[in-house]
């Protein structure tokens, strides 16, 4: 009798916290846990699981510019004991996290608050922006135990974020609760994604939206996947301070009218845009020569976007004044991604070209959806210019893009041809395979002792110069020099030495990027008897394992098309022959196309390989197809090219 009253005070302590916020788990304060969280062994609803997430609660406050976060786990099993290690991303120079609380509840009841070192690390760079991770471990965590975790998100209070609920993780959770207090702007929510099953959407309830989850499925991670959000279970908040149209067709030309007005104000400077103009080119130069002189010249204004974040003295010593048109751009000599490609567009137009503003979707983090109406999706510019009757879409604003090519991100999505009139929805091209190769060239001499080393020259064009050249953007000579040796040591399937030995052409837009390394690769070959074995795929540790899996999630999603083609000679040591080689392999699969062959040259080998992928996407049910396909790569990578050394008899 007694438990169970104390039981029902529990379940009473438990109702009433869960339903306070924001004073629900102030700093020192934890939710009670309950006899059954103390007891639960597994969850039927997630069997097997080495753990799951017992209780989530996220409060947002948009118009404080602040989130709080908590988060409870039980452990099953040893596999369990790795969720200890918490890691918390966010934006560096927009995001800050504040009053990090943690403590493990052992399985006998006694607990160890967390009084560890919380450690940052970086997760991701690109624009000019950092993702980060506060990172900690939670000690004496065991099967059986509860851990959980508390911290605030503080946000940059210059900017109006969109916000997110993300439902999914890749625990099974058992009971979420979310809510959010907006800005005093215009919202509205979506949940692009669906709900899981039984989950119902969210509720306004005085000045907040409010939502309760039950049993979310754990989220599977897997390669060669769509963007995360594009699958998870989330539900979005989108700000518009000009409103939102029930008719996505009226939202979306009203969008471009304010765009396009806003952009024609930005461009409008004719007059010093011809004066620049008369400085780039030549009256002789032919339309090709004309386009190409000012899209290297806008290249070159200092692009705000990709430099490293400053901190806010930082900026108030640099003393950089607003850019308010086009013609402070170029006096200037500086400007954001967005305003470098207006600028081009401005210059072109001066140039006698028809050129036209766009604003593009990405599809690096979500996929667009025109009716969600949400505005920020549409996020990124570019540029259209007529040339010689062909469509050509630029974006000056990104460093070292070629003219003609676009980051990935951008490539296959939906963008808008700004107009007075409402605007025309256009699909960006997406480079077919040939135009992003990797070319790897080796000479190499094989010793006696079956150790290959010589030179490896690797040519990175198109999108697989481009993305390379970004990342490393702001990266010194050390960190760019061991991104290249990495690579090499990725996609060759055994322990080697490696070190480049040029410095490739970082800054440039050419097509082309040019890594030369001195490579050994110890122990290539194996003995068998009297013969000696060696591998015909020296580069082929890429494919070696993908796709291993038998089933299948997610459908499969691929940045770009691309091909993959290796060249290697190999000298053999003096006397020594050549017994069998394979024979030539082709798989066609149409979309992938897979080439093998190797020759024997007077005591020379030649080995040549290539991989054509013409694939962006791929339901998931064709992913058989797809796993045999690799697994006949990987079959005839491993065969054997036969050797006899020098002084043993083939008779023998």
């Amino acid at each position: 009798m007694r438990s169970s009253r104390l039981f029902l005070l529990i379940a009473i302590l438990w109702a009433g916290a869960t339903a306070r916020f924001g004073a629900l788990v102030s700093a020192d304060e934890w939710l009670p846990i309950t006899p059954e969280e103390s007891k639960m062994t597994g969850d039927p609803k997630a069997p097997g699981a080495p753990a799951i997430i017992l209780y989530r609660q996220i409060d947002r406050d948009d118009s404080d510019s602040r989130e709080h976060n908590y988060v409870r786990t039980k452990i099953f099993t040893e596999e369990g004991r790795k969720y200890a290690d918490v890691e918390i991303p966010f934006l560096k120079g927009r995001e800050k996290i504040r009053n990090i609380k943690a403590r493990t509840v052992r399985p006998d009841g006694s607990i160890a608050d967390f009084d560890g070192k919380v450690y940052e690390k970086e997760i991701v760079k690109a624009r000019g922006f950092k993702v980060l991770a506060k990172t900690f471990t939670l000690s004496d965590v065991q099967a059986g135990s509860i851990i959980e975790y508390q911290y605030m998100v503080e946000f940059d209070s210059d900017y109006v974020f969109n916000s997110q609920w993300v439902l999914s993780h890749d625990l099974f959770t058992k009971h979420a609760k979310f809510s959010l207090k907006t800005y005093p702007w215009p919202v509205q929510w979506s949940w692009p994604n669906n709900l899981p099953d039984g989950v119902k959407p969210p509720s306004e309830d005085g000045k907040y939206i409010r939502m309760d989850a039950q049993d979310i499925p754990a989220f599977q991670a897997e390669d060669d996947m769509p963007p995360e959000n594009a699958l998870k279970y989330v539900v979005d908040f989108v700000y518009n301070a000009r409103g939102f149209d029930k008719d996505a067709e009226e939202f979306w030309k009203k969008q471009d009218r304010f765009w396009y007005f806003g952009e024609e104000e930005f461009v409008n400077k004719r007059k010093a845009m011809e004066g620049a103009v008369a400085q780039i080119v030549s009256p002789g130069d032919s339309p090709e020569e004309k386009l190409q002189k000012i899209y290297a010249k806008t290249q070159g204004i200092r692009n705000t976007t990709y430099q490293i974040g400053k901190t806010e003295q930082e900026q108030k010593r640099a003393k950089e004044k607003d850019i308010n048109n086009v013609e402070d751009i170029w006096k200037r000599g500086y400007g954001d991604e967005f305003q470098v490609n207006w600028l081009f567009l401005a210059l072109a137009r001066a140039a006698g070209f028809d050129a036209y503003a766009l604003r593009t979707s990405r599809r690096d983090d979500r996929f667009f959806k025109k009716s969600l109406m949400n505005a920020g999706d549409v996020g990124t510019n570019a540029v259209l210019v007529k040339l010689n009757g062909k469509d050509l879409f630029l974006e000056p604003g990104v460093p070292h893009a070629p003219l003609g090519m676009m980051p990935w991100s951008q490539t296959g999505v939906a963008a808008l041809k700004l107009d007075k009139d409402g605007g025309t929805w256009l699909t960006t091209p997406i480079p077919d395979s040939s135009a992003s190769q990797v070319v790897r060239k080796a000479d190499l001499t094989l010793d006696s002792e079956g150790n290959l080393s010589g030179k490896l020259a690797v040519t990175f064009t198109g999108l697989e110069a481009l993305w390379r050249r970004v990342d490393e953007q702001n990266e010194d000579e050390p960190h760019r020099k061991g991104m290249l040796e990495n690579y090499v040591k990725e996609i060759v399937p055994v322990g080697i030495e490696v070190a480049l030995t040029n410095k490739p052409d970082w800054d440039s837009s050419s097509p082309s990027f040019v890594a030369g390394y001195s490579l050994k690769v110890p122990g290539w070959v194996s003995g068998a008897g009297r013969r000696v074995l060696l591998p015909v795929g020296l580069f082929s540790a890429t494919e070696k394992h993908v796709y291993e899996h038998a089933t299948r999630v997610h459908p499969l999603y691929f940045h770009y098309m691309s091909q993959r083609m290796d060249d290697v000679q190999i000298e053999l040591p003096l006397g020594w022959q050549v017994t069998s080689v394979p024979q030539p392999v082709t798989q066609d699969a149409k979309l992938l196309i897979y080439k093998s062959r190797a020759e024997n040259k007077n005591g020379r080998l030649h080995l040549e390989r290539s991989l054509r992928v013409d694939l962006v996407s791929l339901e998931q049910k064709y992913y058989p197809a797809l796993r045999n396909f690799y697994q006949l790569v990987k079959n005839a990578d491993e065969q054997q090219i036969v050797l006899q050394p020098q002084g043993v008899s083939s008779g023998n």
